[in-house]
């Protein structure tokens, strides 16, 4: 096989060649059709496609196809990979050969296509026209359905698509839906669009879909129309301009406000009213802004301002409001048969006004006939009228409302002859020449010859209430109508008005007509006045008075009064009393007649009125109370059975004021009370009532009767005066009051009384709360005084008195008057503060009596005396080795000064020394003397009071050297000194106080002079005040008295020679000797020291 070249290349070709047919039978032999694909537009003719996998150039193709219904085979060739061959019932065979160009076939397919692999998609709908409103901002949209393609009955549903700006953003997408008919029908849609029209371009496509619910196979969308563009201003060369151009929006929208300017300007911004708004950016030659939620403008609008580079300026009116509301209450009726008049109220104003207010028409659906309502926005209720139109009487109406925002309807079915409202009658006039009857006439336009009408007639005489007359009558066209009216009261002023409505269907009464007056004719008086009668103190004349009648009585004007007197039928007097009085005076003597009185007027006289003028006698006639009813007066009395003919009250003022107004009051013989009420009555004054029985021969007195028509508090309180004074007591006095002042029946008085001064500008008894206010209450008012008891002497007091009734309390009348002073009263103030104290002093007597030991020890403690003290008995052993120290003593005496004397021999005079001792003069005598008193010297010393010069001590006298020696308190607490230890005790260092200033005597030898005097000379100069040294307080025992035989004691003390006052010790030298006792008190230096 290696040496046969082209052995190789066959079996290269055949593997090829098989492993192509194997190929050919899973995929298809070369051009061989496939992909068939059938689709319908119209359910009756489906477009089959395919695709031929061979890419060699080929000729035409043979179609064949056979159904089912239709077993012949049917074939045509085409040049195209397509064909359009019927819709089969069920399934098709089809059948494809493709062909060489030669006309050779090279591939055959077979394809069985069933129903259910048919799609129906519609094909793509036809846009007819795209028209622009653009005061509206509204897109309508026409298509043609092509329904007469399809079966009758389909539900069709159709997509529009609404794009805008050049950029084709989707606006919006909404879905239509109709009903296909089996004919073309154009469609239409509109849009409004939120921005106007003329800002930028809008751009709409359209497909559908055909439900068809019969159709197994598989059903789409059509394609898409073309694109249809309603093109914008700023594709105009020369657009330009702020849209939408004077529109009117509902309150609360959003509105999209744009300004189009030409090429090479700029907006520099844009305002909606004062405020201005971001730009949106719609086009290079527009820009738009968003208003959201707009408000009512006002009736000229809001204005919007887009400004321009180079000062440029363009602008538009936006007009918000409301759109009409349903129309509220609505009516028709007619008022003369001629013109139906429908009302309405509008509801909620549009806050649109002028050409774009709101628009009414009313439309009547029966008869079709359409009208145009003028109203006048201002008018809260609006008003159209509509012709009446020959024989129709029911009327349906339908009003219609409108305004550039929105539209609304109301509607109303009418019966026109039940809504009749006739107009105002015209031409009123009033006649007549009777004193009981008028005859009125009056004018209607309009034509009620079909209906009655109902008139009704006002009457009022202005004294009684108004009456209403109606009267019915048939109605005319245009006529004049009438009425007559009887049972008038004569002599009187009338005044009559007239209105009418239909009489069988009531709607509504006219408007009243105007007012007619009208004075009936004059009557005689319709009956005799009424007549009382009074006889004069003296019985000799008769006052008779009457009352006038009243105008419904008198029937005219009364000019006079015919008064006459009959006895037994024959005439006494006759008088004829013109008006206006109404009394008069005839003079009878003591006879008595039958009195006759007649009212006269221009048309007659009246009926007599007759009394009597006996009068019986009474007895015990009583006088009782009324009861006050406010608004008149209430009286009662028992029933006199013989009482035939009735009853007479009469009354005048109870003040007996001259003349006295006198009425009186008639009642039937069955009534036993009354309540009497009279415009002449006033609260709060009394009137006098008499009550007359009538009998056929005469009147009797039965009781007198007082009251008020209402008891008012009395005007004032009755003066009152103290008529005495005591220290407890007061005793008042008061007077009557006038029955004037009491304004009712006085029920008694009020006296207040409390402590209180005249000129306090407050008086307690107002205050409320006063606790020390003390009432009397005096309800027997025959009782004019009352003393007052339990008072306090000395003091002031405010009375109060006031009188009251039924009304209440008068105003108070004060008075201040001050009680006397109560001397027993006094006597006792004083007594008791004595007894008082002298009994305290005899209790505390007692009391320290039995206390007196307990209070001297705690009080007055007992006094040692210095002479048995310890404390000042000194030493023996300290001056037992000297007897040439001098003893200081506190005496009690005030020197002016001391001075001490120290030696001897004549010293010069110290200036400094304040100390100058009485005992000068006296010798010292020479130590070893044994006398005790010629050598001890008790120099006295006191503190200076006045410093006084210091007089020089005695220089001729030759004395031995003396020193002073001041032993204090405390050296009297040493231990005692045994004898054998006496002699060592240095006598000047335990010296007590020592003189500040020692003049140098260092000249002056003296001779005798013990060591110890020498030594202290030494130390002379200043000394401190006493020596701690000789201070030791261990010892209990104090040294002896001054008088004891101690002669060479001395006392010293820690104190100043010019204070009392303890000087505090220096502090201890770790040499000297450490105090082991303190136990000495400060208090022993104050003890009363021993008499010399």
């Amino acid at each position: 096989m290696r040496k046969n070249p082209s052995l190789r290349c066959l079996l290269a070709l055949a593997i090829l060649c098989l492993t192509s047919l194997v190929h050919s039978q899973e995929i298809g032999s070369p051009g061989d059709p496939q992909n068939l694909k059938c689709v319908t537009h119209n359910l009756r003719k489906m477009v089959c496609t395919w695709d031929v996998s061979s890419r060699r150039r080929h000729g035409q193709t043979d179609f064949c196809y056979t159904t089912i219904d239709h077993p012949l085979t049917e074939c045509f060739k085409t040049k195209e990979k397509r064909v359009e061959i019927p819709v089969p019932e069920s399934s098709t065979t089809i059948k494809i050969t493709t062909n060489s160009i030669s006309g050779t076939p090279f591939a055959t397919r077979e394809f069985e296509i069933r129903k259910k692999d048919i799609s129906f998609i519609p094909l793509a709908p036809h846009i007819l026209s795209l028209t622009p409103d653009f005061p509206t901002s509204t897109l309508t949209l026409k298509w043609s359905d092509n329904g007469s393609i399809f079966p009758y009955g389909l539900d069709a549903f159709w997509q529009i698509e609404i794009l805008r700006k050049e950029t084709m953003e989707k606006v919006t997408q909404v879905t239509y839906y109709s009903k296909l008919t089996h004919e073309d029908i154009i469609l239409s849609w509109n849009w409004t669009s939120d921005m106007p029209l003329e800002c930028t371009s809008h751009y709409v496509k359209i497909r559908c879909y055909i439900n068809v619910t019969q159709f197994v196979g598989h059903k789409d969308w059509s394609d898409w129309s073309p694109v249809e563009e309603s093109p914008g201003k700023d594709t105009e060369p020369h657009g330009s301009g702020v849209f939408p151009q004077d529109t009117v929006v509902a309150v609360g929208s959003d509105v999209t406000i744009c300004c189009v300017h030409e090429e090479g300007q700029q907006i520099k911004r844009m305002t909606y009213g004062p405020e201005a708004y971001p730009l949106i950016r719609l086009s290079s030659r527009s820009s738009a802004i968003r208003v959201l939620n707009a408000s009512a403008s006002d009736t000229s609008g809001t204005n919007v301002v887009c400004s321009l580079s180079e000062d440029g300026m363009d602008g538009t009116v936006l007009f918000v409001g409301y759109a009409p509301d349903i129309p509220q209450n609505l009516s028709c009726e007619t008022s003369n048969f001629e013109l139906i008049k429908c009302t309405w109220k509008p509801g909620r104003p549009s806050g649109l006004y002028g050409k774009r207010g709101t628009k009414y028409s009313l439309f009547e659906r029966i008869s079709g006939k359409n009208v145009s309502c003028e109203v006048n926005e201002m008018n809260k209720e609006r008003v159209c009228g509509f012709p009446v139109l020959a024989n129709q009487k029911t009327y349906n109406f339908l009003l219609g409302v409108s305004n550039p925002i929105g539209q609304t309807e109301a509607s109303l079915l009418v019966d026109i002859s039940q809504r009749v409202h006739p107009k105002t009658p015209e031409k009123l006039t009033v006649s007549g020449n009777s004193s009981t009857s008028v005859h009125l006439r009056w004018f209607i336009n309009g034509s009620f010859a079909e209906i009655r009408l109902l008139c009704q007639i006002e009457i009022s005489n202005g004294h009684s209430e108004q009456k209403l007359h109606n009267v019915s009558m048939p109605g005319g066209k245009s006529s004049t109508y009438t009425a007559q009216l009887n049972t008038l009261h004569p002599y009187t002023k009338y005044w009559f008005r007239v209105r009418c409505s239909a009489a069988d269907h009531f709607w509504r009464w006219s408007d009243w007509s105007r007012i007619e007056e009208h004075t009936t004719l004059e009557a005689p008086p319709a009956r005799g006045p009424d007549i009382w009668r009074e006889r004069s103190p003296s019985g000799k004349s008769l006052k008779i008075f009457w009352k006038p009648l009243s105008l419904s009585e008198a029937n005219g004007k009364i000019v006079s009064h015919e008064v006459s007197c009959y006895l037994l039928e024959k005439p006494l007097e006759y008088k004829e009393v013109t008006e206006p009085s109404n009394s008069t005076e005839i003079k009878l003597g003591r006879n008595d007649c039958v009195v006759s009185v007649v009212a006269k007027n221009h048309a007659g006289s009246s009926p007599p009125s007759r009394i009597t003028t006996v009068e019986l006698p009474s007895d015990n006639v009583k006088t009782d109370r009324a009861v006050a009813m406010g608004n008149g007066i209430y009286i009662s009395w028992n029933s006199y059975p013989n009482m035939t003919c009735g009853y007479i009250v009469k009354w005048c003022h109870s003040s007996g004021s001259e003349p006295c107004s006198v009425d009186w009051q008639k009642f039937p013989s069955n009534t036993t009370d009354a309540v009497i009420k009279s415009a002449l009555f006033r609260p709060g004054v009394r009137y006098n009532f008499s009550l007359y029985g009538c009998k056929s021969s005469g009147y009797q007195l039965l009781k007198n009767i007082t009251g008020y028509t209402k008891e008012l508090p009395p005007k004032r309180a009755p003066n009152f005066t103290v008529e005495e004074t005591s220290s407890d007591s007061i005793l008042v006095k008061w007077e009557d009051m006038p029955i004037e002042d009491c304004q009712g029946f006085l029920e008694g008085y009020r006296l207040s009384f409390a402590k209180g001064e005249k000129d306090a500008l407050k008086p307690r008894l107002l205050e409320s709360g006063n606790p020390e206010l003390k009432v009397k209450n005096i309800t027997d008012l025959t009782k004019k005084s009352l003393k007052i008891l339990d008072l306090q002497g000395k003091t002031s007091y405010q009375l109060d008195l006031q009188a009251y009734t039924a009304g209440g309390l008068s105003p108070p009348n004060s008075l201040y008057v001050v009680t006397k002073e109560d001397s027993v009263g006094l006597i006792i103030a004083i007594l008791i503060p004595v007894a008082v104290v002298v009994l305290l002093g005899v209790v505390a007597s007692i009391f320290c009596y039995r206390k007196r030991e307990w209070i001297k020890e705690t009080f007055y403690p007992e006094i040692p005396n210095p002479e048995n003290s310890k404390a000042l008995q000194f030493q023996k052993n300290i001056c037992e080795g000297n007897k040439t120290l001098k003893t200081l003593e506190m005496n009690p005496c005030t020197p002016n000064s001391v001075e001490v004397v120290e030696t001897r021999s004549a010293v010069p005079k110290i200036e400094d020394t304040e100390m100058m001792s009485p005992a000068a003069d006296t010798v010292v005598p020479e130590d070893g003397s044994d006398s005790e008193t010629e050598n001890h010297v008790v120099v006295s010393y006191c503190p200076p009071i006045i410093e006084e010069e210091i007089s020089n001590p005695p220089m001729d006298e030759s004395v031995g050297s003396s020193q002073v020696v001041y032993i204090d308190i405390q050296s009297m607490y040493q231990p005692q000194i045994k004898p054998e230890e006496e002699s060592e005790i240095d006598l000047v260092t335990t010296a007590g106080y020592k003189p500040q200033m020692q003049l140098p005597i260092s000249a002056l030898k003296i001779e005798g002079r013990s060591p110890a005097e020498e030594e202290s000379d030494k130390t002379a100069g200043y000394r401190p005040q006493a020596n701690t040294n000789a201070w030791n307080m261990d010892t209990p025992d104090s040294p002896g008295s001054v008088e004891s035989n101690n002669e060479n004691a001395s006392f010293g003390s820690p104190c100043s020679i010019n204070s009392r006052q303890f000087l505090l010790p220096p502090k201890d030298d770790e040499d000297s000797p450490k105090p082991n006792n303190i136990g000495w008190s400060f208090t022993h230096f104050f003890q009363n020291k021993p008499n010399d």
